[in-house]
């Protein structure tokens, strides 16, 4: 992508969806390949090993091919998988191949600790968009938001085990609605992340463009008197250090 400007400030728009490579945007739910290449391109250099426990249709690895980075890509869902494997086949010379196969987020079996450079990833929000009808373990068919938090954390563990310290994992997640009021899942998401050793480097507010059930709910925001929820966060947890000193992390102190 020759035009490429890499994002500067913590408000990221992308209007237009990149479409380079095979990127495309047919798996419901798939991030912009803008966002996973502006945190790529940040925090990993070439020949990293870069973790997407979460690949979906494979936006990371993707990027990560194209930017000369050793991928690993899982999903729970073996239907994601094909779609990840499908969408690497693309014409061009590239140093590294991506390894891609099934697995589960809450027990990464295979990677060593502290073996992982740079980890981002794309969870589902609840059951708003359901990857599966009866997969075991898949997450995008919880309802309950603290079930959710639960079985996400386990995630989060095997996350903070595999990474190396002083490195970055990067997470872009949404919050939803439930009787017409607003339900901070981001939020709740980051407070696990920060109860088990994360420190927030960043968070990103990612605009929403293009959403297609966004007709349906105009006309269901003037109904029922709510704002249509038309952004993200792209959080940034570190890894800290075995010795480093976190009293200067005052949350810190709240989830130890």
């Amino acid at each position: 992508m020759d035009n490429f400007i890499p994002e500067i400030t913590t408000v990221w728009s992308f209007p237009e969806r990149g479409s380079w490579a095979t990127h495309n945007p047919k798996y419901r739910g798939n991030f912009a390949p803008q966002i996973a290449r502006n945190a790529i391109l940040r925090y990993s250099k070439e020949g990293d090993i870069v973790l997407d426990p979460m690949v979906g249709s494979g936006t990371t690895l993707i990027e990560t091919r194209l930017l000369n980075r050793k991928g690993i890509g899982l999903d729970i869902n073996k239907g994601a998988v094909n779609i990840t494997l499908q969408n690497l086949k693309f014409e061009g010379e590239y140093k590294y191949t991506q390894k891609v196969s099934t697995g589960d987020v809450r027990k990464l079996k295979g990677i060593k600790d502290n073996f992982v450079d740079f980890i981002v990833t794309h969870p589902p929000y609840l059951n708003i968009i359901k990857y599966s009808n009866e997969t075991e373990g898949d997450l995008s068919l919880i309802s309950s938001v603290s079930k959710f938090c639960d079985e996400f954390e386990k995630g989060i563990k095997e996350l903070y085990r595999v990474l190396k310290e002083n490195k970055f994992c990067a997470i872009l997640i949404g919050d939803t609605r439930k009787n017409c009021h607003y339900i901070p899942l981001a939020y709740f998401v980051m407070q696990r992340f920060l109860k088990n050793g994360f420190i927030l480097k960043e968070d990103i507010i990612k605009t929403q463009h293009n959403c297609s059930s966004t007709p349906y709910w105009r006309s269901q925001a003037e109904k029922y008197n709510i704002y249509l929820i038309m952004h993200e966060h792209f959080f940034v947890f570190r890894k800290p250090a075995q010795n480093e000193e976190l009293s200067k992390f005052k949350y810190s102190r709240i989830f130890s």
